[in-house]
């Protein structure tokens, strides 16, 4: 196989601190985009103008805007998650009045419970509304913020934080219960469960409030469930634990592992905790590196199809290997790049742009150039998935593209653009804007909607019916990532900030020379 023979070097660059280059544990490319690459951000800053005036129109104030049948929708307990996602975004292309309009709104939002019938989800309320208040906050504390609109947020994420720390750590558990009612006396699960995603991605944006408010309480809790995941005995594999925890008991059930939703930002966060605090304490890188040595010598494969050896991490379940992939896994080339540029190991930089590779050939092979949810491979070892095998025409598929789709829709996912644009900072190499040159002009072709844009029923379908939705991760990660990838490099660079899972970003320390 292509990769096989680096295998026992990354191994020993893992664990015994190797460096293949002196990094120095810079992530950014000092490369300028090409004048011909530059018009690109112009049209990404207009889909953005276009897709958020839609929502002004139709949707105000609610969460997000159906796109087909021109109305509202409230999935986030009807906070306005358009509004505060797309927040930064405005910031950072210079729409100063929008960025006004939506401070001041957000000023006003009454955080003192749901306005929909819903629990409140304590991983989707911080990712979203959480970490677009800190990041705004740091915005406007370190740089020269659009339009001089300074209002002060800490209160409001203090108001949020407050009421979510109330319930969902209300019996001194470690592990926060993931669903909760504000002003309930105790959590309000009627279900005992969470997974490590939920539970092991709050402590960016907590230990941010924390830095603002003065108060350690609220990076002692956030931070608390990622050391304690990070620390639990016996993983199904070494740095990878299984997908389920009970907030309860702190501990995991079941034995199933994935870079996949579930577990996904977990993972993330291990690394950029580590970058985000330049905490003293080892474990959080020690135990991302223990994550990606198991993913290298265990999950790691390669498509067996005359389209080339296409790399992936498959899942695993008690000792069974699934060769199965996702939208929303592959944000892990562009994590595995900014961690093996902290860690000094190139190798892993070179999986990581290896697995954006292979998550890119699900773009540019379909009939849109938009990947899909979920596809499913083969490799040397079979091409189990949990389910029946495929189909002929889903095996022809993967004969000649290496890999066969199993969900066809694409519901705006930002991950491969994530790593695409992690990609182009760290190398400057412009097949990186290739890539996103092609994904605008599908977004120009292919996502226009009666009003703004919306995702696809069949992204191999050239005709395929339209999602009635655009889900506020639209503003805030895809169009943001989009965007930077045809920016100045120095704007919002990755040696000054780190992004949170929903693409706010918070404001780093100088790095050190080596994690």
């Amino acid at each position: 196989m292509v990769l096989t023979a680096l295998v026992n070097t990354v191994v020993l660059s893992i664990l015994f601190n190797y460096p293949y280059s002196a990094l120095g544990g810079a992530v950014q490319s000092g490369t300028p985009v090409p004048a011909n690459y530059q018009g690109y951000a112009d049209k990404v800053k207009q889909i953005f103008v276009n897709s958020y005036s839609a929502y002004e129109q139709y949707a105000y104030g609610h969460d997000d805007l159906n796109p087909v049948s021109e109305s509202a929708q409230d999935d986030r307990n009807g906070f306005g998650a358009t509004i505060f996602d797309a927040m930064t975004t405005m910031y950072i292309m210079g729409l100063t009045d929008q960025l006004n309009n939506a401070t001041a709104f957000a000023f006003q939002v009454d955080f003192s419970q749901s306005h929909t019938p819903s629990t409140i989800s304590i991983f989707e309320t911080t990712i979203r509304y959480l970490g677009a208040m800190m990041s705004y906050t740091d915005l406007a504390s370190n740089t020269e913020l659009v339009g001089q609109n300074n209002i002060d947020l800490v209160g409001q994420a203090r108001t949020l934080a407050d009421n979510m720390a109330a319930v969902a750590w209300s019996s001194n558990n470690v592990i926060p219960y993931p669903e909760v009612v504000f002003g309930s006396s105790s959590d309000s699960q009627s279900d005992d469960s969470s997974n490590v995603a939920e539970a092991g991605s709050l402590a960016l944006e907590w230990s941010t409030l924390s830095k603002y408010a003065q108060d350690s309480k609220y990076a002692d809790l956030a931070v608390g469930a990622l050391r304690h995941i990070a620390a639990l005995p016996n993983p199904p594999l070494l740095g990878l634990p299984a997908q389920s925890i009970i907030p309860s008991s702190g501990e995991t059930s079941g034995a199933y592992v994935t870079w996949g939703g579930g577990t996904d930002s977990y993972l993330e966060y291990l690394i950029k905790y580590a970058r985000l605090s330049n905490s003293d304490d080892s474990i959080y890188v020690d135990t991302w590196k223990a994550a990606v040595d198991s993913s290298i010598r265990v999950l790691m494969r390669n498509s067996t199809s005359a389209d080339g050896n296409h790399v992936y991490i498959a899942d695993w379940n008690d000792g069974q290997i699934l060769h199965v992939g996702s939208n929303l896994e592959c944000f892990h080339g562009g994590n595995w790049i900014l961690g093996g540029k902290m860690t000094n190991n190139e190798t892993i930089v070179n999986y990581g742009l290896a697995l954006v590779d292979a998550c890119w050939n699900t773009y540019s092979s379909t009939a849109t150039k938009i990947g899909p949810e979920s596809f499913a491979y083969e490799s040397s070892d079979g091409n189990f998935t949990g389910s029946s095998g495929p189909s002929d025409a889903e095996q022809a598929y993967f004969n000649q593209h290496g890999y066969y789709i199993t969900d066809s829709h694409y519901y705006m996912r930002p991950e491969v653009l994530e790593s695409n644009f992690y990609a182009w900072r760290a190398t400057g190499d412009t097949k990186y804007l290739d890539n996103a040159v092609s994904f605008v002009d599908s977004i120009m072709q292919y996502l226009p909607a009666e009003v703004g844009y919306a995702g696809l029923d069949d992204v191999n379908s050239k005709n395929s019916a339209k999602d009635d939705n655009m889900p506020s991760f639209w503003f805030a990660e895809v169009l943001k990532y989009l965007y930077l990838t045809f920016d100045d490099p120095s704007h919002i660079s990755l040696d000054q900030y780190v992004f949170n899972t929903e693409a706010h970003p918070l404001w780093a320390p100088p790095a050190k020379a080596v994690y």
